[in-house]
């Protein structure tokens, strides 16, 4: 069976369900945190089940190149060279085994079910014989038999990242030594966060109806303690929406930037899918001020739209770089669109999907962005430009480099430590809790 042909499991087992988001990823591009709870939902799976689903489907997909260098120590075979379904299997029952507390017996017999099921019967002694051999020993064992010389590569190892990863982050925290605690941070699920809208419901109010805690960042988050951020009132009736604490400081930062004059005309330049346009939005509607939000895809367009009704906002379908007229708004957010690695605990197969030369073609857009925000911005104003990735090539280089602007030191608008070095913010999710959001706060 060739790759890419493999069958749906299409079962409401856990371990179907969990196989099923595996192919997904690995067939056609998708997205966990996406395919998961649709098939959740599809399979009326719940509970327990629903909850041995996810860790499965997630914990492989973070941990996939790790599990590959097991896999091949083992089989003597690059696992990319294996049928998608038998090696999606074989990472699935090797995450059981060397991850959790599902016995191994009970891993190699499901995954051999489970690959019959998915591939036919020709695979089945081929991926006993495998997990048999893995299940000889013990995680710890592994990593200390496959660990390279080099420390960092052997953190990339041990914390399932991509080595060029890991060494991006060692270079924007500027040493080694808080590594495995970020490492650690990235493969923990974040907890939810809301934004309470100001104008629409008091942070306070929002506490004491959802049994959770007020942020430390935003003096808009709360952090909860649990459950379906879905069933809360105040997010369904649109007063409360779900947003990384991160998230909502950059953009509040922006908002209580001191500016001389006018103060009327703001405008986030790439605001799909809206949460920071809806925050900035009920900013705007409370200062009697409005928000022009640009984004250049329909879809997300759409998202905008309804994350801002009944704000003084107005979304345009457009590319960011070609949009408006000079020198016209007072502020400005860029939040570009970047490689997504201060955001990786949130989708867990997204640092086996990037590859350097994202950054490289992402910075060149980022330039581009900044550029034109520069020029809609009137002197005197102010533009933030943020992106959810620590690479130094995707932040400081970026900001750095704009012309035309000065730097505004943002720590007089997000107080907490380890900030990282003036002029600008960067959160990490190991000190602040939060995506490693970076800001530049730039004045015209």
């Amino acid at each position: 069976m060739k790759a890419g042909s493999g069958r749906s499991a299409t079962s409401d087992d856990p371990r179907s369900i969990a196989y099923d988001t595996l192919a997904a990823v690995t067939r056609d591009d998708a997205y966990a945190n996406l395919v998961l709870p649709r098939l959740l939902t599809e399979r009326k799976v719940i509970g327990r089940d629903a909850a041995l689903a996810t860790e499965l489907a997630y914990g492989a997909s973070r941990a996939r190149g790790t599990l590959d260098r097991i896999v091949e120590s083992v089989t003597g075979r690059e696992t990319a060279s294996l049928d998608q379904p038998v090696a999606d299997v074989l990472r699935l029952g090797a995450y059981q085994i060397l991850y959790t507390r599902v016995p191994a017996h009970a891993a190699v017999t499901t995954s051999v079910s489970l690959v019959r099921k998915v591939a036919g019967h020709r695979p089945a002694g081929f991926v006993n014989a495998v997990l048999r051999k893995i299940s000889a020993r013990p995680l710890d064992s592994w990593l200390h038999k496959l660990s390279p010389a080099d420390p960092v590569a052997a953190l990339a190892l041990r914390h399932a990242h991509p080595e060029w990863i890991v060494r991006a982050f060692a270079e924007s925290l500027g040493d080694d030594s808080e590594l495995p605690l970020l490492l650690e941070a990235d493969n923990t699920a974040p907890a939810v966060h809301l934004c309470a809208r100001p104008g629409r419901v008091d942070r306070d109010e929002l506490v004491a109806a959802t049994g959770g805690e007020p942020g430390t960042l935003s003096p808009y988050a709360v952090i909860l303690p649990g459950g379906a951020p879905g069933d809360i009132q105040a997010v369904a009736d649109g007063r409360a929406h779900v947003q990384d604490e991160g998230s909502q400081a950059v953009a509040a930062a922006l908002a209580e930037t001191p500016l001389d004059g006018r103060d009327e005309r703001w405008l986030d330049l790439c605001a799909g899918p809206g949460g920071k346009a809806a925050l900035l939005g009920s900013l705007a509607a409370l200062r009697g001020a409005a928000l022009d939000a640009v984004e250049v895809s329909t879809h997300r367009a759409r998202l905008v739209e309804k994350s801002v009704a009944g704000l003084p906002v107005t979304v345009h379908q457009a590319d960011g770089r070609a949009f408006g007229e000079d020198g016209g708004y007072d502020r400005i957010l860029v939040d570009a669109p970047c490689t997504g690695l201060g955001a990786l605990r949130r989708r867990p197969e997204a640092r086996w999907r990037r590859t350097p030369a994202d950054v490289a073609d992402l910075t060149v857009l980022q330039e581009e962005l900044l550029a034109s925000a520069v020029r809609l911005l009137r002197p005197g104003g102010v533009v933030a430009y943020v992106t959810c990735s620590p690479h130094l090539a995707e932040s400081r280089a970026i900001a750095d480099a704009a012309e035309g602007v000065e730097a505004v030191d943002p720590r007089p608008q997000i107080n907490a430590a380890g900030l990282g070095p003036q002029p600008y913010v960067q959160l990490w999710p190991h000190r602040h809790g939060t995506d490693a959001m970076f800001l530049a706060l730039l004045r015209k």
